[in-house]
C-alpha cells in the first residue's frame, strides 16, 4: 500500500476518488488511520509557535500527542491553524474539544485551550478509527522573571561581626569576627545552620572578607603568612616570601594576592610559595572592600574583575581591573591586567559591593559610595562583561521589599541559583540569607 502524507485533510473526502492520475472508482480504499505528524503553522504575532515539536505517540487505545519542550511563556493557543500528516488519506478526520466538534477543513482556526482536545481519524474504507489526545503545552512562569525569597531571617543573634560566606566541599560556611572572637557556621541548603564554633590557628585580627575559597580549600593571607583550613576550623600557616597586602579571588584554578614588592604586583600562591606574576597596577588598586568576579568571556578567556573598594590612602575607587588569561600571550605567562574606568569612567565610586556572573551577565547588589551613601536596593547588571552598567528591570528582577539596601554582603552562584548572605547598613549587621534563580537559567 503506497503511503500519502497530508496536512489537514478534512471533510471532503472524496479526493481519492477523483485522482489527476484517472484512478479506477473501484481503487481499493486504505484501512489506514493514524497520524504522523502534528505541529502549528507560522503566527507572526505568537514568535516561536511554529517550532514547537511534538511528538506522537502511538497506544493501544488513545494515542498521545505531547511537546517535550514547552512553548513560550504568553504564547497563546485560542486562535490557532494546526497541521496534521497522516499515514494515508482518511476517510474522515474530525477535532472534539470541551464544547465543540468540527470536521477538519486544512484551514481551521482552532481554540485549544478548551482541554481536553481530541483528534478522531477515520480510515478511508470505513473499517478503522484511531482518536488521539493532544497536549499542547506552554510554560507557565515568565522565563525572563527572577524569583526571590528569604531562606533564613538570621544565622546567629545580631551583632557587629564583620562575615563572610564561602563555599566549602558544597556546603555554605560563614564566618565572623567580632573584634573579639571568630566563629563558624555551616549549612548545606542556606536554611539550617550548624554552630562549629571558634576556629583556631588564625590571628586575632583576621579580615574575614578577605578569606577565599578554592571550593576544597579555604586561604587567608596576612603579611608574611598564608593561612589555609580544609575545614574552617583548623587553620595551618605557612611562610610567604612577600608581604601579602591582601587576598584576591580563586581564579583560572590559582589563588591570587596582592603583594608588596617594592610596589604592587598580583603574585599566585602555588605549591606552599608566592609566585609574582609581573602583573603590576598602573593606577590606585583597591585593598579592601572591593568585589571580585571570574567568568568565561564570549571571546572564549578567562576573565575575572576586581570592581571597586579602598586604596592604600582610604580613597573609595571607581576602578574596574580586568585580568584576563590567553595562552597566546606569551607575556606575564599569559595574564594581562587592564583597567577598564580609563575608557569607560561612567561608574560611581562604590565600596563593599557583591558581583556575580549569572546568565551571562555580570550581576552588582549592594554597596556604599564615597559619601556613604547606600547605593539601594535595585540589582546593577552589565550585558557586555563590565564595560557597562545599567539598573536591572524592576519588573523582572527586584530583591523583596523585607530585604533593606546594605553593603558588604556576600553573593554566590550554587546550582543556578542565587544567594545573598548578611551584610550591614548603618545601624544593623544582617545574618539573613536569600535565594534567587531565573526561571528560564536550565530551560
Amino acid at each position: 500500500m503506497k503511503q500519502f502524507g497530508y496536512i489537514f485533510l478534512g471533510c471532503l473526502l472524496l479526493l481519492g476518488l477523483h485522482s489527476c492520475e484517472k484512478k479506477s472508482s473501484t481503487a481499493t480504499k486504505s484501512s489506514v488511520a493514524q497520524l504522523t505528524a502534528f505541529s502549528f503553522a507560522k503566527n507572526d504575532s505568537m514568535p516561536g509557535l511554529a517550532k514547537a515539536v511534538f511528538t506522537v505517540e502511538e497506544r493501544l487505545d488513545t494515542g498521545l500527542v505531547w511537546n517535550k519542550d514547552s512553548i513560550l511563556y504568553g504564547t497563546r493557543l485560542d486562535s490557532v491553524v494546526p497541521r496534521f500528516v497522516f499515514a494515508a488519506t482518511p476517510g474522515a478526520a474530525f477535532l472534539k474539544t470541551a464544547d465543540t466538534t468540527c470536521a477538519l477543513t486544512g484551514y481551521d482556526t482552532l481554540d485549544f485551550t478548551k482541554t481536553p482536545i481530541y483528534l478522531t481519524i477515520r480510515s478511508q474504507d470505513g473499517t478503522k478509527t484511531k482518536t488521539y489526545e493532544i497536549r499542547p503545552t506552554v510554560h507557565q512562569v515568565d522565563p525572563d522573571l527572577y524569583e526571590w525569597e528569604q531562606l533564613c531571617e538570621s544565622i546567629y543573634p545580631t551583632d557587629d561581626s564583620e562575615q563572610r560566606v564561602l563555599l566549602l566541599n558544597g556546603e555554605f560556611v560563614m564566618i565572623k569576627n567580632n573584634g573579639f572572637e571568630l566563629h563558624v557556621y555551616a549549612s548545606a541548603d542556606g536554611v539550617d545552620w550548624t554552630d562549629k564554633g571558634e576556629p583556631t590557628g588564625l590571628p586575632a585580627g583576621t579580615k574575614v572578607r578577605q578569606i577565599i575559597s578554592d571550593s576544597t580549600k579555604l586561604y587567608y593571607g596576612d603579611g608574611n603568612a598564608m593561612y589555609s583550613s580544609e575545614d574552617a576550623i583548623t587553620w595551618t600557616s605557612a611562610a610567604a616570601d612577600y608581604p601579602i597586602l591582601t587576598m584576591l579571588l580563586y581564579w583560572n584554578q590559582e589563588i591570587w594576592a596582592l603583594v608588596d614588592n617594592d610596589g604592587y604586583e598580583l603574585a599566585i600562591w602555588k605549591e606552599g610559595q608566592l609566585q609574582l606574576t609581573g602583573l603590576q597596577p598602573d593606577g590606585l588598586f583597591p585593598i579592601s572592600d572591593f568585589a571580585a568576579v571570574c567568568f568565561h568571556s564570549a571571546s572564549e578567556r578567562e576573565r575575572a574583575m576586581i570592581i571597586g573598594g579602598f586604596a592604600e590612602n582610604g580613597l573609595s575607587l571607581n576602578t574596574r581591573w580586568n585580568l584576563e588569561y590567553s595562552r597566546h600571550t606569551p607575556e606575564n605567562n599569559g595574564y594581562r591586567l587592564q583597567e577598564f574606568s580609563i575608557d569607560r569612567p561612567a561608574f560611581t565610586t562604590l565600596t563593599g559591593i557583591s558581583v556575580i556572573w549569572y546568565n551571562n551577565s555580570l550581576l552588582l547588589f549592594g554597596g556604599v559610595d564615597k559619601d556613604m551613601r547606600y547605593f539601594g536596593r535595585d540589582i546593577l547588571i552589565s550585558t557586555d562583561e563590565g564595560l557597562n552598567w545599567k539598573p536591572a528591570d524592576t519588573t523582572k528582577n527586584q530583591l523583596p521589599q523585607v530585604y533593606q539596601a546594605r553593603q558588604k554582603q556576600t553573593a554566590i552562584v550554587k546550582d543556578n541559583y542565587i544567594y545573598l548572605f548578611g551584610g550591614q547598613d548603618k545601624t544593623t549587621t544582617y545574618s539573613d540569607v536569600y535565594r534567587g534563580r531565573l526561571n528560564s537559567i536550565d530551560w
